[in-house]
């Protein structure tokens, strides 16, 4: 019997056999034509038992137009099937720390989810944000129509009156302004929710789903959201539609901080982990030490012309610089070869900033990868400035060596 739905996590691969080839044909035109990108989503490739998906450092869901759901979660185990539910939660958690997205907000505390589907969970938070702004209230506006009626109302349109209406003298063709719900804001909402009922195969989301829609019956659904979303601002009057909209273009313009190409897949939701590792790993250390500071922008590499403007993840002056890097670390090899384990590129990038903000203690700070050989590193640029190279247990929210985490919580 063909899968519905495949839960791997990164690096992992997907063979054509095991899911059909016009499901692997799609996804291998999503690649292709993605394939331009600086750090693509998977990977073709062919191997002892045929040709295969890899997929990298995105996660999040994958649909095809048969209804083929692929959900890719973090790697925080040598052993992924031991470790698969609670990358979910890991992922649900690194995601509310994303600006602009509408994770923080969303209520997981009443959400059973650690048995649901990843974009099931996606959904429910949908759904949640939606029963909250209905609790606040529909928005309606005075909108502006015409028609052809048997009594006076508003304003009579002369021109289209004597056009229409020269033999029916008891018509009146007027304009007029009535005070409705069928606004853009709600269709746009509207236009979600019957995509969602298609895409979800749990009853309880169903449910809401069609308890939500008879709330919008009176309301059309939009046809041109990708017109509205690239034009609309939130307003103070519709503040509190800000995040059932944000949640909207993430299911109707497939907007997961990821842009991609092509329609060959039904939804593509693609988050790369170099960035939510970055972003939760900052607002972890942010909230112990307030003043640090994020993505800074202030030095430059080449001072005459200024230029290769310098942005270390996280700055704390006077203390400390740190960069966040998603890769798996392993020190199971040699003691003389550990070095080398560490990429010479991301050596260079702390050397440099290091010699411009004058900062000695200097930071790299790795995924904790469960049931791997991970130590503790140090590094001498010179007599004073320093690397040391760290890793960040995602399940516990603690950097490691904890040992060392006086040098800076």
């Amino acid at each position: 019997m063909k899968q519905s739905q495949i839960t791997i996590t990164e690096f992992e691969r997907i063979y054509q056999h095991s899911i059909g080839k016009k499901d692997f044909d799609d996804i291998e035109n999503f690649i292709l034509k993605n394939s331009d990108e600086n750090a693509p989503f998977l990977r073709i490739a062919s191997g002892v038992g045929g040709k295969f998906i890899q997929t990298r450092n995105y996660v999040g869901v994958l649909q095809t137009k048969s209804g083929l759901t692929i959900e890719i979660l973090p790697k925080i185990a040598d052993n992924n099937d031991a470790k698969r539910s609670r990358s979910k939660a890991v992922l649900i958690k690194m995601l509310r720390t994303l600006k602009d997205f509408p994770f923080k907000s969303s209520n997981l505390a009443n959400l059973k989810t650690q048995n649901l589907p990843l974009l099931e969970i996606f959904i429910s938070m949908f759904l949640c944000e939606l029963e909250t702004l209905v609790k606040k209230g529909v928005k309606s506006d005075y909108i502006e129509l015409e028609d052809n009626l048997k009594f006076l109302k508003g304003k009579l349109n002369i021109n289209e009156q004597i056009k229409r209406n020269s033999i029916h003298k008891e018509r009146f063709y007027v304009e007029y302004s009535e005070f409705l719900n069928d606004i853009k804001i709600n269709q746009v909402i509207k236009t979600t929710l019957k995509f969602l009922y298609k895409k979800s195969n749990v009853s309880k989301n169903q449910q809401k789903i069609r308890e939500l829609l008879f709330i919008f019956d009176d309301v059309s659904t939009c046809s041109d959201y990708k017109n509205f979303f690239a034009n609309y601002a939130v307003n103070r009057q519709v503040k509190h539609y800000e995040q059932a909209l944000l949640w909207c273009k993430i299911f109707l313009l497939g907007d997961s901080f990821t842009p991609h190409k092509g329609d060959d897949l039904a939804l593509a939701l693609l988050f790369d982990m170099n960035t939510l590792f970055e972003s939760y790993v900052g607002n972890f250390i942010k909230k112990k030490l307030p003043g640090t500071a994020l993505q800074h922008l202030e030095k430059h590499l080449v001072e005459k012309p200024k230029s290769f403007r310098l942005r270390p993840d996280i700055f704390l002056e006077g203390k400390f610089i740190a960069d966040t890097k998603w890769k798996i670390i392993r020190q199971d090899i040699n003691e003389s070869e550990k070095k080398y384990k560490i990429s010479q590129a991301d050596l260079y990038q702390l050397y440099a900033y290091g010699k411009k903000y004058e900062c000695d203690k200097l930071y790299l700070i790795y995924p904790k990868i469960d049931g791997a050989k991970q130590e503790s590193m140090n590094f001498k640029y010179d007599d004073k400035m320093q690397l040391e190279i760290l890793y960040f247990d995602l399940e516990n929210d603690k950097l490691i060596p904890s040992n060392r985490l006086s040098t800076i919580l």
